[in-house]
């Protein structure tokens, strides 16, 4: 089980929770460094892209956001799945209407996790 205040990851590793709904883990079988490096790029392009907003530069949000999808996308967040058992992808599902609404069923039951609950409203973040 997640340390209290952590976000929550399916017993299986491959989504966290958050809000209530399923988000796709980064591929395990990365090497730690390339990982990092992954990492790194995505947050510099998820502040580039902060910072063509505020400027109002949509050409420079564009180009931000292409860095976010290759970022996720090299970092198996995206696109293919990294697992090879035929499981089916479950990005933005709701976690209690997936096959793992028993595990989130019980999680939810924790006070640590309440506030990770979802009610079927929200909506997906652009670059998530």
């Amino acid at each position: 089980m997640p340390r209290p205040g952590s976000t929550p990851t399916t017993p299986d590793g491959r989504y966290l929770v958050v809000r209530g709904r399923l988000w796709r883990c980064s591929d395990p079988a990365l090497e730690p460094g390339r990982r990092a490096e992954l990492v790194a790029e995505l947050m510099s392009a998820r502040r580039d892209k902060g910072a063509a907003l505020r400027a109002g530069d949509p050409a420079a949000r564009e180009r931000a956001r292409a860095r976010v999808d290759a970022a996720k996308h090299a970092l198996g967040e995206r696109g293919p799945v990294w697992w090879d058992d035929g499981a089916p992808d479950l990005t933005r599902h709701l976690a209690r209407s997936s096959p793992y609404a028993d595990w989130y069923a019980a999680l939810e039951d924790e006070p640590d996790h309440e506030d990770e609950r979802g009610d079927g409203d929200e909506r997906a973040g652009g670059d998530r």
